[in-house]
């Protein structure tokens, strides 16, 4: 982002990242409890997602709770590791990816529906890159509570 958070921007990022009002309307929800309006802090929200400040904005829920995720990696040449990665990263299920420093280079979280679902798109990614991809489903869980201040005062 090329410019300093705004005031309501810094609002929204520390004080929901916990406590997301769940809600049919939780943006009206959040307006209220900031003196705005749902329009400003939805439109808020979308340029904090397109500036890449938020990566997704949604409920965490406990592995296989509601659905399945799976946690995958690949070895992608590194000249392809950004076409893969964005590849990678238009299925709607890929929830985020990075880059490693090993020989498994891209790491994923694939979460969908059902385990049927989940292995489907494990299934398409290697066949239309080519490459296999590592399936490394959950097999112990652990709470990190994984809330970041932008603000410090």
């Amino acid at each position: 982002m090329d410019r300093p958070l705004s005031e309501l921007e810094k609002r929204l990022v520390d004080g929901f990242q916990h406590d997301f009002p769940l809600h049919p309307r939780p943006f009206a929800i959040i307006a209220e409890r900031l003196g705005t309006d749902e329009r400003t802090v939805i439109e808020a929200l979308e340029g904090l997602r397109e500036a890449g400040v938020l990566g997704r904005i949604g409920a965490v829920v406990e592995p296989h709770r509601a659905g399945y995720s799976t946690l995958a990696a690949m070895q992608v040449p590194a000249p392809l590791l950004p076409q893969i990665a964005n590849f990678v990263s238009g299925y709607p299920e890929v929830t985020h990816n990075y880059e490693r420093e090993h020989r498994l280079n891209l790491w994923f979280v694939i979460a969908g529906p059902s385990r049927a679902r989940v292995a489907a798109v494990v299934a398409d990614i290697e066949y239309r890159t080519g490459l296999a991809v590592l399936d490394l489903p959950l097999e112990e869980a652990f709470h990190l509570d994984l809330g970041f201040r932008v603000q410090w005062n």
